[in-house]
């Protein structure tokens, strides 16, 4: 179970910002004691479905997320910015100085980015004319501006990119960020994805498309990932970052790594616009070529971090995949039962909770899931935390589109 050494990826920092909490301890608890962190949303307020997953900025210093500059920027940017500045704190390094900022990149996914920013902006337009529309319109609302914004809050002078691949976004900045990396093109990258569109519009368009769960009368036991009665997910918002390094250099430099992003692996379904593939046949090549790429046989995975959206077709091609190609029955968790569905923001959040995972050798329960109502036959974790020694584990983005994202991570020991 090694790596070719020249070709291993440690993940040395984490930032997380999502509903069960600002900050990755906060996340990281929230997620262990398995309770949805779904309700009433006021902004939602008399809509088909009024409830959403909101992240918990309740001090004023949360509240001002990106600095003296903040007003500049989307809130999708603030997530990313505020995301970005933990996992760089936590890596141990100091922006400016021996920062290097010219050898680090940004690399930062989003589905929607500044679609809330340009309901609000249509909406002024539509009442008040041209002159009622912010100069600011383009900035907050176009995808590369996390990204943008990222590296200049932190002086990062590499290649800085941006990822559109829906709800795999997250997941692929991570792909792009261990390919530059294996290319020379950086020594430093800081990737991951954001998402801040829980909106009247953007809620509604779901809802539409029948995607989301519509228990409005008991919210937090909407998103019920892998249940039989499971009918849809719960909007959401968040954002997760990571600082990725070549692990020689990590190793030169003395800092812990949490783990290793060892294998990835993408496919495209060419399918449905929305429907995955049935019994996720192409979204299998994804899985076993992350697998393989780690240098491992599907035997080794230890633990899957599922898509998991609660969904009934989405639900069901991912567990019939899980287990035609994982058939030694690996644990398997689910975070959107307690954080919903934060879109582009997803793969990057389920990514990070996969190296805690690993690094704490505790695996999260699946949020409203009893044995009873599990509707397939997969080791979901239920109830409590379940201690795991996890050497391997494998998580999980698809994405409209057809977008199939999968990412190997391995332990370091």
């Amino acid at each position: 179970m090694t790596t070719t050494p020249d070709r291993t990826i440690s993940v040395t920092g984490l930032g997380l910002i999502t509903p069960a909490g600002v900050g990755r301890e906060a996340t990281w608890a929230g997620v262990l004691r398995g309770r949805s962190t779904a309700a009433q949303d006021p902004e939602l307020k008399e809509l088909p479905v009024d409830f959403s997953c909101r992240i918990p900025l309740t001090t004023p210093e949360q509240a001002r997320i990106g600095g003296g500059k903040s007003w500049r920027m989307g809130q999708f940017t603030r997530l990313a910015v505020l995301a970005a500045r933990e996992a760089v704190a936590d890596a141990g390094f100091t922006p400016g100085g021996a920062w290097g900022g010219a050898r680090v990149a940004v690399v930062i996914g989003s589905g929607l980015a500044g679609a809330a920013h340009l309901e609000e902006q249509s909406e002024r337009f539509l009442k008040g004319g041209p002159e009622q529309v912010a100069p600011t319109l383009i900035p907050m609302l176009i995808s590369n501006m996390a990204a943008g914004e990222v590296a200049l809050d932190l002086g990062a002078c590499g290649p800085s990119l941006a990822t559109e691949s829906a709800c795999a976004s997250g997941a692929s900045a991570l792909v792009v960020a261990r390919d530059l990396l294996l290319s020379g093109a950086c020594d430093i990258a800081v990737a991951g994805g954001t998402e801040a569109a829980v909106t009247p519009v953007v809620t509604t368009g779901f809802q539409r498309m029948g995607a989301l769960s519509a228990r409005a009368d008991e919210p937090a036991a909407a998103s019920r990932p892998f249940a039989v009665d499971r009918d849809g997910f719960v909007i959401a918002e968040g954002a997760a970052v990571l600082v990725l390094e070549r692990s020689g250099d990590a190793r030169a430099r003395g800092h812990r790594t949490y783990a290793h992003l060892a294998g990835a692996g993408q496919s495209t379904d060419a399918h449905h616009p929305t429907a995955p593939a049935p019994g996720g046949t192409v979204a299998e090549s994804a899985l076993r070529t992350a697998v393989a790429d780690a240098g491992l046989a599907p035997g080794d995975i230890d633990h899957v971090n599922a898509h998991g959206t609660s969904t009934p077709l989405n639900d069901r091609a991912e567990a019939e995949l899980i287990a035609r190609v994982l058939p030694h029955a690996p644990s398997v968790t689910a975070p959107k039962g307690v954080l919903g569905h934060s879109l582009g923001a997803a793969g990057a959040i389920e990514a990070a909770l996969t190296v805690l995972t690993i690094h704490h050798g505790t695996v999260p329960p699946v949020a409203n899931l009893t044995p009873g109502t599990l509707g397939f036959p997969l080791d979901c974790v239920t109830g409590a935390p379940r201690p795991q020694r996890v050497r391997a584990a494998v998580t999980h983005s698809f994405g409209f589109g057809g977008h199939n994202v999968v990412l190997t991570l391995t332990s370091t020991t």
